[in-house]
Parts: C-alpha cells; structure tokens; sequence
C-alpha cells in the first residue's frame, strides 16, 4: 500500500500535502534563520524551493515519500516542512525526516505536535511495526529532538550518506516500536499540555 496524501491536524499544528502553494510559506521558514547555511541538514537557499518542492512531489509519486508542510496554527504561517520516507510495506515500517522548522520554531511545541501527529498516523492508519529517523552524527540537535520524543538510538551507520556539501556523513539511527508507542504517545501529549 503506497503513502496517499493526507492533511493531519491537532490543535497545534496542521501537516499539509506539501504542493507549489506552500512555495513562499516555506521560503520564509527557511529565512528565519537563515537555514540554508546549516551544513547538517538540506533547507534550500533563497530561489531554490520552487525546485525542493518540485522533487519532493516527484519522490511522492513513487508511493514511498509523503511530504508536508508544517502550519503553525497560533498564527497560521508556514513553519517549516517534514515527510514520510522509504516507506517499506512489507515489514511494514516508515521514517520520518527531511525536517526542518524556522529557527523562531524550533525547540517551540511545533516539533512535538509534530510527530505525535506522524508517528500516530504511521502506527493507527498505515499500521507500520515501526517508526525511524536518521540524523547525521554532527547534528546533535536533531539527536536531542528525536530522543526527547522517547526514540531508541537504535546506533550508527557510518559513512552512510552523501551530504549537501558533498561530505560523507555519518548517520544515528532511532526508531519507536508499535508497542512501545501508547507510553511514549501519552508522555507527548502531556508535554504539549504543559
């Protein structure tokens, strides 16, 4: 079964079937703070999201990515974007990645109500065994995200992907079983309560 759009929503956030309309939203995302000079992860520069969103639709259509951009519903802006990837649905089983937020959103509650949205849906509606992430070994603050989620640091893939700049990286794999996933959900909820 392939990744079908869908909008997913709480009271925080709304996760949208990323299309050429979130273009400018995302485009201010990534100017708050200048994300694109990050080296641990890919925003694109200033001009280059029209094409960004161009090939997240293009690995939509192969029915294993499902890309979003995230709105903040305190104020209704674009707040950055996320997406299922390498969704394999023999096991089954789906990562969450290609996220990144304006620099005002992050460590705000938008990451949060994030991925209880993502990983809720993977495990209710796709009825994924698992959920992963993959972060490169240099960013330390997505690592702290994704362990402050409940993830396991499943360990280390080394030299595993090409980087932006052309660098090899390493990567630190995580993930949440299905089963472990009610404790973790309801740890979540109560965070974004407080």
């Amino acid at each position: 079964m392939p990744l079908t759009p869908v909008v997913l929503e709480n009271e925080y956030v709304r996760l949208e079937p990323m299309a050429f309309d979130h273009v400018a939203g995302l485009e201010q995302a990534a100017a708050d703070g200048e994300l694109w000079k990050l080296r641990v992860t890919y925003v694109p520069p200033p001009g280059a999201m029209r094409a960004y969103v161009g090939k997240a639709l293009a690995m939509q259509a192969t029915g294993v990515s499902l890309p979003f951009a995230v709105r903040d519903l305190r104020d209704g802006t674009i707040a950055g974007s996320t997406r299922y990837y390498d969704f394999n649905s023999e096991v089954p089983r789906v990562l969450i990645g290609y996220t990144w937020y304006g620099a005002s959103r992050q460590r705000s509650h938008v990451n949060t109500a994030c991925k209880l949205l993502l990983v809720d849906h993977a495990f209710h509606a796709l009825g994924c065994a698992a959920v992963g992430w993959e972060t490169d070994l240099l960013n330390t603050r997505s690592q702290r995200a994704i362990e402050r989620l409940g993830a396991h640091r499943d360990g280390v893939l080394r030299q595993h992907k090409v980087r932006h700049d052309g660098t090899i990286r390493d990567s630190v794999e995580y993930s949440i079983l299905a089963a472990e996933w009610p404790g973790l959900r309801s740890a979540l909820a109560a965070k974004l309560r407080r």
